[in-house]
């Protein structure tokens, strides 16, 4: 099954061109190490799921780019064109002239049903092109206008017309420092949007991806590019074929559906994270020796911690011990900092993942009481390595690891929407205080349900 990636804004722009260019980087590197046979299967697999054969040869990417200004989408277009390894169509992009301004309800109320008939039009033929639809990528930022008022209403138009296939949306969570005077507000109306008509949120923070190229990858001057290509691995890391069942045969060929059975059991959990080791510079790779035990003690670590990197994590922090327990209506008697997870996937990639014991991710304190542990967590492998790495393991985690984030984000519009700063940039194009209040309930909502698990 093929995915259709939905480019939207600057941001989603540039993420997207770096997850192809990481894919197509992985298919094409001499780095397997594995069977001729396995490798031209993960070949195969990857090509359908990502990208479509024309007689040019050149595999062209399964997308659509949207953004309301043309310059980041000219310059995407020529960059892929130009590394011959893979293109974008010509025909697959939407721009326009001006932006949206940093305002959420100029891309959501204005832009949205002004060119909704041009851009659902692009993603219909995208669509059409795949001999099976798996479903919907959408790259977009939480900060800005284009990406987050424009990408939530594109999600609703996908919803509507593709009513039966998977709709995942990869957000990029904005620096706290702020980017944008108005993130807030813009965070908080993008999330509670999606929250309706996705089936599931995978959030990427900026501030950490910022950590991780300074603190593991040793990038002295960071640029946006860095930070993508992080993302960009680590979105490879998960979406890459793998093997969803033990022995499996032949690699997964519904990657959102599966995705989504494994992490989502309940509409009012969405939220997932991802995190993946090892990371570091290439060049220090040739010196570095992985076994599993010490890479899957650390990523259970991460979880459990809510460490969002291999540096730095509390070791201190435990599971609370079964047998122990209040009723999880009183969540005082958690360890501080636990991290209680609903649903946790492993992806194994490398040599030997055949005989890696995963038990310490079976441990039912590491879950709501409300699922069997059992189907509370998978894991998919493959002998294939991933992008130089012999060894490498990803977590995608629906747990309560946003929720400090989240929290945060909300207060801070809610402080501003007290006191009516800048309520007058969004009425102005029909988004009235009635709305906002419709969001802070429901992200309130979302709060509540995380914390209480």
């Amino acid at each position: 099954m093929s995915i259709v990636t939905v480019q939207l804004g600057q941001c989603g722009n540039q993420i997207g061109h770096e997850v192809f260019n990481a894919v197509c980087a992985d298919v094409h590197g001499t780095h397997g190490l594995c069977s001729k046979k396995e490798n031209e299967s993960y070949r195969d697999a990857c090509k359908e799921r990502f990208f479509r054969e024309e007689e040019s040869e050149v595999p062209v990417a399964r997308a659509v780019l949207v953004d309301m200004e043309p310059k980041v989408i000219s310059q995407t277009l020529s960059i892929a064109a130009r590394s011959g390894c893979w293109k974008y169509d010509d025909r697959s992009h939407f721009c326009q002239k001006q932006g949206s301004g940093n305002n959420w309800a100029n891309g959501y109320s204005v832009h949205g049903p002004r060119h909704k008939e041009a851009i659902m039009n692009l993603v219909q033929k995208e669509a059409e092109k795949c001999d099976r639809l798996g479903g919907f990528f959408t790259i977009m930022s939480m900060a800005g206008g284009t990406g987050s008022g424009l990408g939530a209403f594109v999600t609703q138009c996908l919803r509507d017309a593709f009513p039966t296939s998977f709709i995942l949306n990869h957000v990029i969570w904005p620096y706290g420092t702020g980017e944008v005077i108005v993130q807030n507000y813009n965070s908080v109306l993008t999330l509670s949007h999606l929250y309706q008509s996705s089936d599931a949120l995978l959030v990427h923070e900026n501030d950490v991806i910022h950590k991780i190229c300074a603190q593991l990858m040793n990038i002295k001057q960071i640029s946006f590019r860095d930070v993508n290509q992080v993302i960009a691995h680590q979105l490879g890391s998960v979406f890459q074929p793998s093997y969803t069942a033990e022995g499996g045969s032949c690699y997964s060929r519904n990657p959102l559906g599966d995705l989504m059975e494994t992490l989502v059991p309940h509409p009012e959990f969405k939220m997932l994270g991802l995190r993946n080791i090892p990371q570091m510079p290439e060049n220090s790779l040739a010196y570095s020796t992985f076994s599993w035990p010490g890479l899957l003690k650390h990523l259970r670590q991460m979880l459990i911690a809510n460490a969002k990197m291999e540096e730095g994590i509390d070791w201190q922090v435990q599971p609370p011990r079964l047998g122990f327990s209040i009723p999880s209506s009183h969540p005082t008697n958690k360890p501080l900092h636990f991290n209680t997870s609903i649903a946790n996937l492993v992806v194994l990639r490398g040599k030997d993942t055949h005989s890696v014991d995963l038990g310490s991710f079976r441990d039912p304190s590491l879950y709501t009481s409300w699922l069997n542990p059992q189907d509370a967590f998978n894991a998919w492998k493959t002998p294939r390595a991933f992008n130089k790495y012999e060894k490498s393991a990803s977590l995608v985690s629906n747990s309560q690891f946003l929720l400090k984030p989240l929290d945060n984000v909300v207060g801070k519009a809610w402080n501003m929407f007290a006191s009516k700063a800048y309520i007058h940039q969004y009425t102005k194009f029909g988004i009235e205080e009635e709305d906002f209040l419709d969001s802070f309930t429901a992200l309130e909502q979302v709060i509540s349900s995380y914390t209480l698990l």
